[in-house]
């Protein structure tokens, strides 16, 4: 007798799988492309619905808002695409690794390198604090945007040569629920404390970073602790953070954005973008070079040398119209 492993039906199977396989390998990255950006359109998941799950719902979805009933059928339907948008992330990646390993393109640090990467061997002593004590005044789509900017900081520190000492306080409550859902963040080379920056350094050792502070940071000290507002409100809290900094009798300060650069809009940066400047400030970068590599272009923030040239030039051109209007008056005639 048979067994059920080496019988024809299985062998047939098992041949159709080797092919599939042969197939996917022999196929050009286009091909794979097109294949992947076409799952979604006649994928039955995103567009089909289980009846028997909408008659269970039926009595619970009647009690909604349309705009309710809107969000929940948008977030199913991402929900189903989600794998989709996934596997084009997984090509897409592959198809940049193979054009860098073509072109000798190097991408970033290896794992190998990463390895090396800690706070604990790390030549910079600076250290820097996230203040996560703003749950009470963020709802859920902000306190999701925080973490987020949270895990790019991470990222960012890990692929530096020399990581900044990194310091997440005030690590409870919302926030620390909504980290929970990243996993991986128990093996991160960062110090989460449950307790307020107030608790773990010297009061004169810490310093408030805030835009609206009068005191300019012109460097970086390592004997000192730069405190960070994890706070997402679209300046809807503004002053807050040095509020805090005046009510706790503790140092503060803002970046010198201002003698560097002119802005379009006011000099509050998020999380990531303060860090991303501390980061690159550290590692060997003027304020000024940092500044024009972390801003983004919605930030219209310009250069002050080139701002003044422009001034000067509308200036130069004010007096000539001046002194031409005063010379044709002296011509013209009684």
């Amino acid at each position: 007798m048979l067994s059920s492993r080496h019988s024809p039906a299985h062998d047939k199977d098992g041949s159709l799988a080797e092919s599939q396989l042969v197939k996917d390998d022999a196929e050009e990255p286009a091909e794979k492309r097109m294949r992947i950006e076409n799952l979604g359109e006649n994928d039955p998941r995103i567009f089909s619905t289980d009846t028997s799950s909408v008659d269970c719902m039926n009595s619970e979805m009647s009690t909604f808002s349309k705009r309710q009933l809107k969000r929940l059928r948008k977030k199913e339907k991402w929900l189903a695409y989600r794998p989709i948008k996934r596997a084009k992330e997984k090509l897409k990646l592959k198809q940049k690794k193979l054009h860098a390993r073509l072109n000798n393109v190097k991408l970033g640090p290896s794992r190998k390198e990463l390895k090396h990467s800690k706070m604990s061997q790390s030549n910079c002593k600076v250290r820097v604090a996230i203040d996560l004590s703003f749950d009470d005044l963020m709802n859920d789509k902000a306190i999701g945007k925080c973490i987020k900017q949270l895990l790019r900081c991470y990222s960012l520190n890990r692929r530096a040569r020399d990581p900044l000492q990194f310091y997440i306080t005030s690590f409870n409550g919302r926030c620390k629920t909504e980290m929970e859902k990243h996993t991986g963040y128990i093996n991160w080379d960062v110090n989460f404390h449950s307790e307020s920056y107030t608790d773990i350094f010297q009061s004169n050792d810490l310093i408030y970073l805030t835009s609206d502070s009068d005191n300019i940071i012109s460097s970086l000290q390592e004997d000192k602790v730069y405190v960070i507002g994890g706070l997402v409100d679209h300046n809807l809290y503004k002053g807050l953070c040095h509020q805090i900094a005046q009510e706790k009798g503790i140092s503060h300060g803002q970046l010198p954005i201002g003698e560097f650069l002119e802005m379009k809009t006011r000099k509050v940066l998020t999380i990531d973008h303060v860090f991303e400047i501390l980061l690159e400030v550290t590692a060997g970068k003027s304020w000024k070079e940092a500044f024009m590599h972390v801003l983004p272009p919605r930030k219209g923030a310009v250069e002050k040398a080139e701002t003044d040239e422009v001034l000067g030039r509308c200036e130069v051109e004010e007096e000539e119209s001046t002194s031409q209007t005063q010379l044709q008056s002296n011509i013209d005639p009684l």
